[in-house]
């Protein structure tokens, strides 16, 4: 084993990230989003920020760039490079804010609309399939424990309206 791994810490004992919470919830937030990032990337070569803006303005109709951010919690960066590569497949529209030119509102195309409805009915698949594996009672437990965990620490839920 590495040298640097190969002794406990000097001060505070040791902590085992399999048993600490937080590095379990974010392991398994990122398997079964790699899992299900397998379906959009095969069917249309989207990377996950590139989903996440589109499922965004698929739900809502109309955002503007700052409203994915809020609603996906991505950095602002990622949001831009998937917008222009949506917007390059196609797939999305800008208008200009009449009120404020250095806003703009961002839609789906028919085109991206078309392609949000086969990936929605694949979500949803996906979805009852991987609710499939555990049973309804974890199934329960499990929603109720991440709207315990959201509402503790002040996250909501995610269904405003975004502002465009």
């Amino acid at each position: 084993m590495d040298e640097k791994f190969s002794g406990e810490a000097q001060e505070g004992g040791v902590l085992a990230l399999e048993t600490f919470l937080p590095y379990r919830l974010n392991r398994l937030a990122d398997l079964v989003s790699r899992e299900f990032s397998q379906i959009y990337r095969s069917r249309h070569g989207m990377t996950r920020p590139e989903w996440r803006a589109f499922a965004t303005l698929g739900q809502f109709g109309t955002a503007t760039a700052t409203d994915i951010v809020n609603h996906s919690s991505m950095h602002k960066t990622k949001v831009s490079r998937a917008v222009a590569s949506l917007e390059k497949r196609g797939w999305l529209k800008r208008a200009p804010d009449p009120a404020d030119r250095r806003t703009e509102h961002l839609t789906l195309s028919p085109a991206g609309r078309k392609v949000y409805g086969e990936l929605i009915a694949l979500a949803k698949s996906y979805e009852a399939e991987f609710l499939e594996r555990i049973s309804a009672v974890d199934t329960e437990a499990i929603h109720r424990g991440l709207g315990a965990l959201e509402s503790r620490l002040g996250v909501s839920d995610g269904l405003e309206r975004p502002s465009g």
